[in-house]
């Protein structure tokens, strides 16, 4: 399998074959189309792109439509899965749920919930000062560089800033459940991102 793409449906819980109850996550696999592949010769690397979700032909514009052939309708949602094997995917085909049939544990991908413009103590994990009155100091980050030398505030710092919206991977998370008739699967713990979120599957790298 080289992955596939998902939409986060929420949380919940079900036991599981040794019948301890366990926290999953479910996730909806919609039909996964490939939509181009990419080779050695024409891009300098080997890949397939997959895509979900149809688009009515009137938001389609010509520069989008031509990625598609006409054996495949132009869709949402597109991402690419490196691969050495590009021959045994055909433009077309249709990739579902029970790829993941064989596999026990998962590479989860998705775009974690952002949180706006947060604090040290929030973003990074800081201590803090004193609570006592009169301290002055409770939530700030304390100091950020030197006086006269450099004068200036190296890059990199810990700051408060944006928090969340980044990209996040979460590794060998284990599949409890994969229920073909519904098109989803079942993953213990949480995994990024807000429901209705996409979310890209791969088989763990280490395990």
């Amino acid at each position: 399998m080289i992955g596939l793409i998902g939409e986060k449906i929420g949380m919940t819980q079900c036991f599981d074959q040794e019948g301890e109850i366990q926290t999953a996550s479910v996730i909806k696999i919609e039909p996964n189309y490939v939509v181009q592949k990419r080779t050695m010769e024409k891009d300098g690397y080997n890949a397939v792109v997959l895509g979900i979700k149809d688009l009515k032909e009137k938001k389609v514009n010509k520069p989008y439509k031509g990625i598609f052939t006409n054996d495949v309708v132009p869709k949402k949602v597109l991402k690419e899965f490196r691969t050495d094997d590009i021959a045994n995917f055909e433009i077309g085909q249709e990739l579902t749920v029970s790829e993941l049939e064989n596999i026990e544990y998962l590479d989860v991908t998705g775009i974690s919930k952002g949180k706006g413009f947060q604090g040290v103590m929030k973003r990074h994990g800081f201590s803090g000062g004193r609570k006592t009155h009169g301290s002055k100091f409770h939530r700030q980050n304390g100091s950020t560089g030197q006086c006269s030398y450099p004068s200036r505030v190296f890059k990199g710092l810990k700051r408060a800033g944006r928090m969340g919206a980044d990209k996040v991977t979460v590794q060998s998370l284990k599949v409890i459940k994969i229920d073909t008739e519904n098109n989803c699967v079942m993953i213990k713990g949480s995994v990024p991102g807000n429901p209705k979120g996409i979310i890209l599957l791969q088989k763990a790298c280490k395990k």
